[in-house]
């Protein structure tokens, strides 16, 4: 599915149902994928205001504001996203957001995660939370991305995926034997559990 597709469809999604989170979270990546960047800031920005705990959505809105050179819109989302993000142990965006605003040499609030804990010798640490967790018994599935979410993904990161994923497939109506539909799902896992761009790349080497 081409970009103009794909972000009528999430247009068309987000008016029928403005209360629709992940219509609003994939038509912003759409917008930024067209280098739509203010109104992929401003899908983002509707996304946290349905749900306010998505992280995520904070790190890429600003990102976007960024594009725009609004950088003290970007700088005033990310503190923001920050708290959101150790408040609720989501590890990835929060060390991403202080990562962009210290490139922006802007202050990293001083949170404290309501979710640290003292991590036992020897515990699986989950890459997403920074959390001790169970390993999974094995890859999801085959492929250096299953692998990847083995050696890196607790259970119970897994598990809220599979939830999120849920809604996911529930609320943007996919259907997974279209490829297009599949590659959106793929896509909504990966930005969860944190496989970013990087991690693509030195994926692709495996």
């Amino acid at each position: 599915m081409d970009t103009t597709t794909r972000i009528a469809q999430f247009e068309n999604m987000a008016q029928a149902d403005p209360d629709n989170d992940m219509a609003h979270f994939s038509l912003g990546g759409a917008y930024a994928q067209a280098d739509r960047h203010a109104d992929a800031a401003r899908a983002y920005l509707r996304c946290v205001e349905v749900n306010p705990g998505m992280s995520k959505a904070y790190q890429l809105a600003a990102a976007s504001f960024i594009k725009t050179g609004d950088l003290d819109r970007a700088a005033d989302l990310l503190t923001k996203g920050y708290t959101v993000a150790a408040e609720r142990g989501d590890m990835l965006p929060r060390n991403a957001m202080a990562e962009m605003l210290k490139e922006m040499d802007r202050p990293v609030p001083q949170v404290k995660s309501a979710k640290e804990e003292e991590l036992p010798a020897g515990a699986f640490v989950c890459q997403r939370t920074g959390r001790a967790g169970t390993q999974l018994p094995a890859p999801p599935f085959k492929g250096p991305i299953g692998q990847w979410i083995y050696e890196n993904i607790s259970v119970q990161t897994w598990r809220e995926w599979i939830g999120q994923g849920t809604k996911v497939i529930n609320e943007l109506r996919l259907d997974l034997s279209r490829d297009e539909d599949s590659d959106t799902y793929d896509r909504h896992m990966q930005e969860f559990l944190g496989i970013d761009d990087a991690v693509r790349a030195e994926l692709s080497k495996v």
